[in-house]
């Protein structure tokens, strides 16, 4: 995939489950519904084209590029019943509430909780730990706080747990240390460097079969955006905005995260889970596009 810069703009991103999306939701001509991650837009635009020019899509993302690839191609396909929103999808109920017309409510929700490819091939951001980026996995101004931050100021207790807990790393104490005792001489502001004292703490004799920095990198990106605290927030706000009959859609990619979506499922009255056991990715999609293997999908109706 080619490299990607804020000067070109480029954001390319493939839908993840979009066909499974689609059947479960089945949107139809006027309905309403909310993409709490729009990304590259990919299930934006599909839902967009089922409700056609009666129907209304609210697409939510804090990345200001996702926002603006989106309105770019909106306005190329000159569709008007797209409304993009710069927020954190935590905020549902108050988005809803601004953007549907005298407090209606929605006919489906969907979250696609994974990282966007474009996020990862962005230069002038460190959400992957290949190449020398600024250490910031922030996905948005708004989020005030970025991966340097933590790195440099949480405890050893502290990053040991964010590794261990969001990065399931097993050797998150190891890890931790070495960037305790690093950040005494200087402090971490690149990938590159915070990458060299991960593999400095973990040698290769000690390596699986993934570089040992992706669940680090995972974790940091999962503090520093708050993303267990905020879908914990939304999946209730998903359940207010929703008529009866409604529909969510959760997409995701880490065990936390499915866990958490699947006890809010389980535990909250209110819901009919329609799948028992979460789908995944057909074989033929996760060859055309790797990054899904991982996905989960679990949905349910708003009874």
């Amino acid at each position: 995939m080619a490299g990607l810069t804020k000067m070109n703009m480029v954001y390319s991103h493939k839908p993840v489950m979009l066909k499974e999306i689609l059947k479960f939701l089945n949107p139809r001509a006027g309905q309403k519904f909310a993409d709490c991650t729009l990304g590259g837009a990919g299930y934006t635009l599909a839902l967009a084209d089922k409700v056609g020019p009666a129907g209304q899509v609210i697409g939510i993302d804090l990345d200001n590029l996702a926002l603006n690839h989106a309105a770019a191609e909106i306005e190329n396909r000159k569709l008007k019943n797209i409304v993009l929103v710069n927020d954190n999808f935590k905020n549902l109920e108050e988005i809803a509430a601004a953007n549907c017309y005298r407090g209606e409510k929605l006919d489906g929700v969907v979250m696609d909780l994974g990282l966007s490819s474009a996020q990862l091939d962005d230069d002038s951001r460190g959400f992957s730990f290949k190449g020398n980026r600024p250490l910031d996995m922030s996905f948005g101004p708004i989020n005030g706080r970025s991966s340097a931050d933590i790195v440099n100021s949480y405890s050893l207790p502290e990053l040991t747990r964010i590794f261990r807990e969001y990065g399931e790393e097993r050797d998150a104490y190891r890890i931790a240390k070495a960037i305790v005792e690093g950040r005494r001489f200087h402090q971490l502001t690149t990938t590159s460097e915070l990458v060299a004292l991960i593999e400095k703490a973990v040698p290769s004799r000690f390596r699986g079969r993934i570089h040992p920095a992706t669940r680090v990198f995972q974790a940091l990106r999962m503090e520093t955006n708050g993303e267990l605290e905020a879908l914990a927030r939304v999946l209730p706000a998903a359940f207010q905005v929703l008529k009866s009959g409604g529909r969510l859609a959760v997409v995701s990619f880490h065990s936390g995260e499915d866990r958490i979506v699947k006890r809010y499922l389980k535990d909250t009255p209110g819901w009919k889970i329609l799948t028992k056991r979460p789908e995944i990715p057909s074989e033929d999609e996760t060859e055309d596009n790797p990054r899904a293997r991982s996905a989960k999908l679990r949905v349910a109706e708003k009874i």
